[in-house]
């Protein structure tokens, strides 16, 4: 049986075992040529990959189906083309398309499942694994205290007006029960400053978007490393935590941009400016 694959006017037509994939294949079973009716079928219009030149193969496959996913050519929910098609499509080594495979993977691009109706499907990243990749860029790049609270100060403050417009009961209630936990941590002894850092992660969190999540979930080493620098926080930090909950609670947006500037500023005081 002939598979033909078709992307935009291109169209490339597979038969039989490619010589370098003929032992494996991910997605073994047919593909259905009616879309994507039923999960572990490519989509209705198959898409067709050129054949990549040798050098630097892997890193070619994981750019051309990330350009392809991104561009939504390859949908969310989508399964690839079995391992033996895309070898034949591409004129690339098992060995080269697997290592492109589990770097698509590790990246959040494409699940690998096993099984009958397993295959390599396309899905979407998850902010977990967004914002690991700003991380390491963040913890890497030698910042200093100094850089990461005026990005925190531009950041927390920018987003008020949004945790005021959408902070429910439930956001309040973890607020204040952060504070809580705090406090009595400052009583037994057992207090740490990841504590701050989780009151600051979830005001983000009461935003109730998920970008705005993600780039404060990726600041947070870098959120940390400010704050044990600053070396400040404690019952003043919590106080004006509880001032912040206070001001949102009541819906005065001035009242809780003032409270956090001024908890932040802190900070800033602490650790010097980066100009």
């Amino acid at each position: 049986m002939v598979w033909k694959f078709k992307l935009g006017a291109a169209e490339v037509g597979v038969k039989g075992h490619s010589a370098r994939c003929r032992k494996v294949a991910l997605g073994r079973g047919p593909i259905s040529p009616t879309g994507r009716g039923e999960e572990g079928s490519v989509s209705k219009e198959a898409r067709a990959f050129d054949p990549l030149p040798s050098a630097r193969t892997a890193d070619r496959i994981v750019r051309l189906l990330r350009d392809r996913i991104r561009s939504g050519e390859l949908p969310v929910g989508d399964r690839l083309p079995s391992e033996r098609d895309l070898c034949a499509q591409l004129n690339v080594s098992r060995l080269s398309l697997r290592e492109a495979l589990r770097v698509l993977e590790a990246n959040g691009l494409i699940e690998v499942r096993m099984g009958a109706r397993g295959g390599a499907f396309v899905t979407a990243p998850s902010t977990q694994h967004a914002g690991e990749g700003i991380t390491d860029l963040l913890t890497t790049a030698g910042l200093s205290a100094a850089n990461v609270t005026q990005a925190r100060s531009i950041l927390e403050l920018g987003i008020i007006p949004v945790v005021i417009a959408c902070a429910d009961e439930t956001d309040l209630l973890e607020l204040d029960k952060l504070c809580d936990e705090a406090e009595a941590a400052r009583t037994d002894g057992s207090y740490t400053r990841a504590m701050s850092l989780d009151f600051h992660l979830r005001v983000a969190a009461a935003t109730h978007n998920p970008a705005i999540v993600m780039i404060m979930d990726s600041f947070r080493d870098a959120i940390l490393m400010s704050i044990q620098e600053a070396r400040h926080e404690g019952t003043q930090g919590v106080a004006e935590h509880r001032k912040f909950i206070d001001a949102v609670r009541a819906r005065d947006a001035d009242r809780a941009h003032q409270a956090m500037a001024d908890h932040l500023r802190r900070t800033a005081d602490a650790v010097g400016s980066p100009c």
